[in-house]
């Protein structure tokens, strides 16, 4: 919860295009805008035209944080799933051993 909520602090104040103290570029002081996915980080507009990600697939800072988004739901909803399963298992031991 505390990821997404940074992540959507992140996405509006860059796509407002405001650079707060340690969310900005530490290089060129420009605001996030795009993710490197082959990287996993946010970089600025100019560090997409830099050679360091020139040939990286790098997509806007919304659409990452929807993809992770889902992919964080997908988990969290297996992982639910898998708690029911084992407190299920639980009851059925504690019954047995009662």
């Amino acid at each position: 919860a505390r990821v997404l909520e940074v992540a959507k602090r992140l996405s509006l104040r860059a796509t407002r295009g405001e650079v707060v103290e340690g969310e900005g570029c530490e290089r060129h002081r420009e605001p996030l805008k795009v993710f490197c996915k082959d990287d996993g980080t946010f970089i600025c507009a100019v560090c997409r035209e830099s050679r360091a990600h020139r040939a990286h697939v790098v997509v806007p800072v919304p659409d990452a944080l929807q993809e992770y988004k889902g992919q964080i739901q997908a988990h969290l909803q297996a992982l639910k799933e898998e708690r029911d399963q084992l407190l299920g298992f639980r009851e059925v031991e504690m019954r047995r051993s009662w």
